[in-house]
């Protein structure tokens, strides 16, 4: 970022075994591409649901950039209320997600996040943080369903002409996909009950825009609610 501007952003892999050096080349060779000089960066912001990774992560922002990151976790200024029986038990991606979403597009809202999990987060009017729920992600689901039926084979996660299929690979990918669009449209539907009331619904992950495609009542998808988010948070902490 350069100020509220996203200049860069790259997508990579989640690999608990590479070291924080690792990750410093790994890094330096993404901005070497785009002409960037690690020099260049002022604060690093890290949110992380990979326990294992925090420590080499930090450790290469301070022997790499020479800074102490800012980690969203307890103890940082969120500036909204966490509605939540101990709030420290709630994701650092669901509350980053819950802030870009609230910036972006105000509320009430409820931000989906399409990825190794399916969370589901509530946004009240005011940008406080309700609540949720959480489910397999598409990716677990259809990881399980290989393993334990030896004759499935592994697909591409490609959205099928029909639900009534004639052929097994085009079966799995509609049970998957189709079961993925009817779990969300049903747990928003249910949500809105609840509050009774109409909310913008807004999506996010790898997967936001085949789902969104499909499904009933996702309103946006917005695949930097993460980045927007730990921007505003770096903005309240700063």
């Amino acid at each position: 970022y350069d100020g509220k501007k996203l200049m860069h952003h790259w997508r990579i892999s989640t690999d608990r075994q590479k070291t924080g050096d690792e990750y410093g080349m790994l890094i330096n060779e993404l901005f070497r591409f785009q002409g960037i000089s690690m020099s260049d960066i002022t604060a690093i912001v890290i949110s992380s649901v990979v326990p294992p990774l925090v420590v080499p992560i930090i450790k290469m922002c301070q022997r790499y950039f020479g800074i102490r990151p800012l980690l969203v976790g307890p103890g940082i200024k969120t500036g909204i209320k966490l509605k939540y029986e101990n709030p420290r038990d709630i994701g650092a991606d669901r509350i980053v997600n819950v802030l870009g979403a609230f910036e972006q597009y105000g509320g009430p809202l409820i931000v989906i996040d399409i990825g190794t999990a399916t969370t589901f987060d509530v946004v009240s009017k005011n940008g406080d943080f309700l609540g949720g729920a959480i489910a397999p992600g598409i990716g677990i689901s259809s990881e399980a369903l290989f393993q334990r039926a030896a004759k499935l084979p592994r697909i591409e996660l490609v959205t099928p002409k029909a639900v009534i299929c004639h052929n097994t690979i085009t079966g799995i990918q509609a049970g998957i996909i189709f079961g993925a669009v009817g779990q969300i449209d049903g747990i928003v539907c249910r949500m809105k009950k609840e509050l009774n009331t109409e909310m913008k619904v807004v999506a996010t992950g790898g997967l936001a825009n085949m789902i969104a495609r499909e499904s009933k009542t996702i309103d946006k998808t917005d695949h930097f609610l993460t980045l927007t988010g730990l921007r505003v948070l770096y903005e309240r902490n700063k």
